[in-house]
Formats: structure tokens, C-alpha cells, sequence
């Protein structure tokens, strides 16, 4: 009859529970202009700093394009695509945030919802003091030459600790952060990142003013600039002198890593991170689309783009790198050559010795393994090491040391940084947005009084999040950054993720989930992912939580340090205090998810019922999609005043 339809239409998206509906609660959601927005902003947010800084770094400790490549890429057919298809899908089938998506298929798994949250905040904290740094090298790009091309002098005496390590080196750890000798120095806080920290939380800010209406305007310019940057980078490093070298480089391969259980983990933290797994953000962005959207279609693409995204900014970098390390392996060489020469004047080594190459020009000599081995062998080099340069540098030590120093090689070097530094800038943007998003959309479906207000939310959690992030503001700050991002959000997000597969999988059922995606898109997926999903994924998954934690507890935890007295990095073991720390975070992060099945037992203890999703399927939300249409434009549309944000 009329009246039960009405209550059915009454049903409570979140929870499934009947009740009054209040007249102030918008009828439809927000939606995509186009599916050109909708991609601009997975891109964004899947295509980060770790694509630039991490993966060639892991591709080239670990066997490059034969080897670890081929590992990424299977490791992302089997898990990565799968699981990041079952985001998509049931984001979009639901229409609400990561809260409101699992507690909509069972009460008792709302708090993986909440985890997600707490981990974006963890992420969103550090995240933007990286860009912060980004701000305050980009600002420093716009003179020539550059401040961290030469050592400063104090009258005729250049810096002890720049002329022993390098200038990219100390403008890093002495002028941009001003770093103590370890994470138990506390220091002062560094003004200029505090004032470039309050920039990057005003660009957020600004950015996400209005959600999805004014963000994807931005991304529009952040998630196509930085290709063209890549672009560029790669044609012109294309052309210099040792990039083929470079390149060659990355690619030799290293076949016998595929034994290497740690490799297997890397590769698969990689893929999961890479596609922003757990982090919500995925569901967020879907559930603003349309319910017969492809979203089978658009996981194979997003992940396909990271994946290409990937392998060019690992050719752009080798590239570079390959030119930074033929020219220092030449300024190496020359200089021990004057040496060579000098001792073989003196008759100290014997002809027979002496390399076989055109001493009137030493960039012609390629052999440098040789000429080390002799260099080794019959003299004492003028400089400590040996001209083999192959260092292997990941993270900021690649974006603010090596590339940096690559770049102070090239003609119009100021461009180049400046470039570069925008790019990073426009790359953390994008990524930032769909953190933010994934932290605000759960929070503002949940709470009502919050969807109302989501512009005074907004404004509020980059205030929190600027306050709290003074934290990594300090001269200690760095060490904090790394704390967070090696802990923070590791092994809560991994976790995140196995109790989504186990839920969808198992407790909602994997037929089942495949059913409702078949009434969305109107065809069946493969049979295959049922079987991804109950068995491949989570046991890879479960895999992949064990041997992050074991190799937690078999090593003590450590982080590099600069040390001002030797005037180099070095690692050293976390205190007491700070593995607290570290024990808090994880904790705190996966907490709301114990706590979650707790409270709903509980109340189905005192109501006498059950409100699992076994005893039926959840509900899809069909609610009539509008284009970008905000909760106070439907206020006003449904005769109620809106309130002022």
C-alpha cells in the first residue's frame, strides 16, 4: 500500500534502517559534469609522489624491466586491478562514502569506514609538508645560479659541512631544513616551512572550498601538468650525454630477485599504494557517478594510466640520473687521472698498467670499472669512493638531492628546477584533494549537521590539519615525516583493505556482490574475480600484513639521520619514545574497526536484533544523480533556508 511504500522510501541509505527522514537531508547526490572530470581526479589521486620518487627506485634495486616489472605487473593483474574494481563498484552501487559503504553492508564493519578516515588524516598530515618543501624550492628556483649549485664561503673559507658532503646535500639538510643529529633533538621550529606550510593548507583549502564543484577545476591544470612536465624532462634528458646509460641501467636485469620474498613484498606495497587502496578516496570519487558507469572499465584504465605513469617517470629519471652520474664519474676520473699520470711520470707504475684510452681527453674513457680497478690497486684515489657512481637514492634524497644536483648540470638550470618543483607541487595536489575527499564525503554522508555545514568542515580540518602538522615544522621535523610515512598508514591501510575483501567476499558474498554489479551495469563480470577476491587477493593480502609485521619485529625500527659532524647520513634506531609513537598511530588507525564490531553486537544485544547484512542484500541506492549539484542548491530546492557556510 501506499503508506509501507513510503516507509520503504524512507529506508536510511547509511544503515538500512527505517525512521524519519528529515525534511533538511538532500533527495539527490552530487555528481560528475563529465567522465573526463571523473578520471582527471582517479588519475590525480592514484598518480603521486611515490610514482616519481619510489618505483624507479624499487625498479632499479630490484631487476628493472625483465624482473621487477614483470613482478609489478602480475602482482597488479591479480590483486591490485581486482581490488580496486571492488572499491569502484561498490562506491558507485551505494553512493555513499567509505562509512557509510560498510556499514551498509554489515553494522559491524562501519569502523573500516573510520579507519580510512583516521589514516587519510595520518597521510594528509606529512603529505603537505612534503608539498611545503616543494613550495619553498620552487621559490628558491627563481635565481641564478641556483643556491644550491656552489658552497657558500665565509670570506675565503667555504662550509666544512658543504665541502664535505655536497651542496645539494647541505641547502637540504642545512637551509631548507636545518636538521638536528637525530629525532630526539627537538630544535626550533623553521619558519620558512611554517610559512609554506600555511600556503600549501591555504591551496587545499581553497581547492576543496566547495568539494568536487571547485577541486576538479584545479585538477584540471594538477593532474595534466605534471605529463607535460614528464614529457619534457624525458626529451630532454633523452638528449644527454650518458642517458642511454642511464637507462640501460635501469633495465639489466636481475632475474634471481623473483626468489627474494622482500622483493614480493615491495612490489606488492607498491602496487597497493600506487592505486590508493584502503584510503577511501576511490569509493568517494565513484560514488559521485552514475550507477550504470563502466566501472569495470574504468579500473583497467585508472590502473593502466599509474601503471604507464610509472615507467615514464622511472625513464625520465634514470635518464637524468644517468647524465648526473656519467658527469661525475668524468670529474672523478680527470681528477684521478692527473694523479695517475703524475705517479706515472715518476716511474712509480709500471706501463703494463697504464689504461689503454686518449689521456688528452678523459671523457672519451668509458671503461670505469677498469680504470677503477687500477685506481684501486696501484694508487691512493684523491677522492674517497670509487668512479663507479651507481648510487641508488629514493624518496626527498631523490627529488631534493640527486635530481636536484642533476639539474644544476643542464643549460638554464633555474627553468628546469622551477619545473620540476611545480610539477612535484601540482602531483602532492592532486593526491591531496582525494585525501581530503576521502576523509570529508564519509564524514558528511554519515553525519547530517556535517553535510550541512561542509564548507565550515572543510575550512576546520585544514586548520586541524596546518596546527597538527607544525608537528613536522620542527628541525627534527623530517625524521617525523618518515616516521609517519613508513608507519602511519602501512600496516592500518593493509589492514583497511583485507577486512573490505574478507567482507564483500565472504560475509556479504562474492555471487552475491557480483549479482548487484550485474543489475548496475547491466552484464555479468567474470566468474575469475569471485575467486580473486575469496582466495588470490586476501590471502596475498594477509600475506602481505604478515611480512610487514614480522619485519617490524625481526629489526629494530630505524631512520636516516644527517649527522652535521661527519657531514653525512646515517642510520639510527628509533628510542623508546618514538616506538610508542609508532604503536599509538597503528593503533589508534585500526581501533575503530574492533570497536565497531563491539558496539554493533551490543546493539543488537539490547534490541533483541539482528542487522547484519546476511539476513539480506544491502540496499543499492538509486537516487536521481545530479551534475555537481551541492546540499545547500538542494536546500533551497526543497524549500528548506540554508544555512550559512
Amino acid at each position: 500500500n501506499l503508506k509501507s511504500k513510503t516507509e520503504l522510501e524512507k529506508v536510511d541509505g547509511l544503515t538500512g534502517e527505517s525512521g524519519p527522514q528529515d525534511v533538511s537531508e538532500p533527495d539527490a547526490r552530487a555528481g560528475w559534469n563529465s567522465k573526463i572530470e571523473y578520471f582527471l581526479a582517479q588519475v590525480g589521486f592514484s598518480v603521486g609522489l611515490g610514482n616519481v620518487w619510489r618505483f624507479p627506485y624499487l625498479c632499479h634495486q630490484n631487476g628493472g624491466g625483465k624482473s621487477f616489472l614483470l613482478l609489478y605487473i602480475l602482482l597488479m593483474l591479480v590483486v591490485g586491478i581486482p581490488l580496486f574494481f571492488l572499491e569502484l563498484a561498490a562506491g558507485q552501487a551505494i553512493r555513499q562514502g567509505s562509512i557509510g559503504v560498510w556499514k551498509h553492508i554489515s553494522p559491524k564493519l562501519s569502523g573500516i569506514g573510520y579507519s580510512s578516515c583516521v589514516v587519510c588524516f595520518f597521510v594528509a598530515l606529512y603529505y603537505n609538508v612534503i608539498l611545503a618543501w616543494s613550495l619553498f624550492y620552487l621559490g628558491n628556483s627563481f635565481q641564478y645560479p641556483l643556491p644550491w649549485e656552489q658552497c657558500p664561503k665565509q670570506g675565503n673559507v667555504t662550509e666544512r659541512e658543504c665541502e664535505e658532503s655536497s651542496p645539494t646535500s647541505y641547502f637540504w639538510y642545512r637551509k631548507a631544513l636545518n636538521v638536528t643529529d637525530s629525532i630526539e633533538d627537538v630544535g626550533t621550529f623553521n619558519p620558512y616551512i611554517v610559512c609554506c606550510l600555511l600556503a600549501a593548507w591555504t591551496i587545499v583549502c581553497l581547492g576543496m572550498f566547495r568539494g568536487i564543484k571547485t577541486s576538479v577545476k584545479v585538477m584540471y591544470f594538477s593532474s595534466v601538468f605534471p605529463y607535460v612536465v614528464l614529457f619534457c624532462f624525458l626529451v630532454r634528458g633523452l638528449l644527454l650525454d650518458g642517458a642511454s646509460e642511464g637507462i640501460a641501467f635501469m633495465f639489466y636485469p636481475k632475474l634471481e630477485i623473483w626468489a627474494d620474498v622482500q622483493v614480493w613484498r615491495q612490489a606488492a606495497t607498491q602496487v597497493f599504494f600506487a592505486l590508493g587502496l584502503g584510503f577511501g578516496s576511490i569509493i568517494a570519487y565513484s560514488s559521485y557517478n552514475p550507477r550504470n558507469n563502466n566501472c569495470h572499465r574504468d579500473a583497467f584504465t585508472v590502473s593502466f594510466i599509474n601503471f604507464l605513469t610509472s615507467v615514464l617517470a622511472t625513464l625520465v629519471v634514470f635518464a637524468v640520473l644517468g647524465f648526473r652520474a656519467k658527469e661525475k664519474v668524468t670529474e672523478c676520473v680527470v681528477s684521478n687521472l692527473k694523479e695517475l699520470l703524475h705517479e706515472f711520470h715518476d716511474g712509480n707504475v709500471d706501463k703494463a698498467l697504464m689504461p689503454p684510452f686518449n689521456y688528452s681527453d678523459p671523457k672519451s674513457m668509458f671503461r670505469f670499472a677498469y680504470v677503477h680497478d687500477v685506481f684501486g690497486l696501484q694508487i691512493k684515489m684523491t677522492k674517497p669512493g670509487s668512479c663507479v657512481y651507481v648510487q641508488g637514492v629514493e624518496g626527498t634524497g631523490l627529488a631534493f638531492i640527486a635530481f636536484t644536483e642533476a639539474m644544476t648540470l643542464l643549460p638554464g638550470s633555474p627553468f628546469w628546477s622551477a619545473l620540476f618543483f611545480l610539477m612535484l607541487l601540482n602531483l602532492g595536489l592532486s593526491t591531496m584533494f582525494g585525501t581530503m575527499e576521502g576523509i570529508l564525503a564519509p564524514l558528511s554522508d554519515r553525519f547530517k549537521c556535517l553535510a550541512r555545514n561542509k564548507t565550515k568542515l572543510t575550512i576546520f580540518s585544514c586548520i586541524l590539519g596546518f596546527l597538527l602538522g607544525l608537528l613536522f615544522t620542527q628541525r627534527c621535523g623530517n625524521y617525523f615525516v618518515m616516521m609517519f610515512d613508513d608507519y602511519s598508514a602501512t600496516l592500518p591501510l593493509i589492514i583497511v583493505v583485507v577486512f573490505e575483501t574478507f567482507s564483500v567476499s565472504w560475509m556479504y558474498g562474492a555471487d552475491r556482490f557480483l549479482n548487484d554489479i550485474e543489475k548496475m551495469l547491466g552484464w555479468r563480470p567474470s566468474v575469475v574475480y569471485k575467486y580473486l577476491w575469496k582466495y588470490i587477493c586476501l590471502l596475498a593480502m594477509l600475506g602481505l600484513l604478515g611480512a610487514t609485521t614480522i619485519r617490524m619485529f625481526l629489526s629494530r625500527p630505524t631512520y636516516m639521520a644527517w649527522n652535521e659532524e661527519k657531514a653525512s647520513e646515517e642510520y639510527l634506531e628509533y628510542p623508546g619514545w618514538a616506538l610508542a609513537v609508532l604503536a599509538l598511530l597503528i593503533i589508534f588507525a585500526t581501533l575503530p574497526v574492533p570497536l565497531g564490531v563491539i558496539h554493533a553486537l551490543l546493539r543488537d544485544r539490547n534490541s533483541g536484533t539482528s542487522r547484519d547484512a546476511e539476513n539480506g542484500p544491502y540496499r543499492m541506492v538509486s537516487t536521481e544523480e545530479t551534475q555537481m549539484t551541492d546540499f545547500s542548491e538542494l536546500d533551497h530546492r526543497n524549500g528548506v533556508a540554508a544555512p550559512v557556510s
